[in-house]
């Protein structure tokens, strides 16, 4: 008795389990049914919804012209090469060797600048200074620092006094 009745519960589970499988044709179904909803969807959504194209516009900034807040040192310096220094200056490179200094004038030079090296009495000594451009007024000056500054990182203007 035992055994038909565990032969019968095995038969059971067996049938239960092989009942609860889903079908693959139930997926397909369901999947093309989708499929058709989001085309339908898509449809309706192109139609009803057009959609208008604007052309890209661009505008240039020009950079503030006020050159007011820039910082400017002064200084008592002496030309040692170079045409004559004008009222800004804008320094590249600050020296305490005077062959460093020109050996950076020279590169300069081959870059088409018209360097100048000028010698300035500092609290750590002298110091030879090249100048790259030398200007009448700051904004010019500024704009020339603000170029050169890809090239030369930490390059500043020099007020002569």
């Amino acid at each position: 008795m035992k055994k038909i009745l565990l032969m019968g519960t095995a038969l059971c589970m067996v049938f239960a389990m092989s009942s609860c499988k889903s079908k693959e044709s139930a997926y397909k179904k369901a999947y093309e049914k989708a499929k058709a909803q989001q085309e339908v969807t898509t449809t309706t959504t192109q139609q009803t919804n057009p959609v208008a194209v604007t052309p890209v516009t661009t505008t240039t900034t020009t950079p503030a012209t006020d050159y007011s807040n820039v910082s400017v040192r002064s200084e008592n310096v002496s030309l040692v090469s170079g045409p004559a220094l004008k009222a800004y200056s804008v320094v590249v490179g600050s020296f305490g060797v005077k062959s460093n200094a020109t050996g950076l004038a020279s590169t300069l030079s081959g870059k088409g600048f018209t360097p100048r090296v000028v010698q300035a009495s500092t609290t750590q000594g002298t110091m030879y200074r090249v100048i790259a451009t030398s200007y009448d007024t700051k904004a010019e000056a500024a704009q020339s620092r603000n170029s050169l500054e890809g090239q030369y990182p930490g390059a500043w203007l020099l007020y002569q006094k």
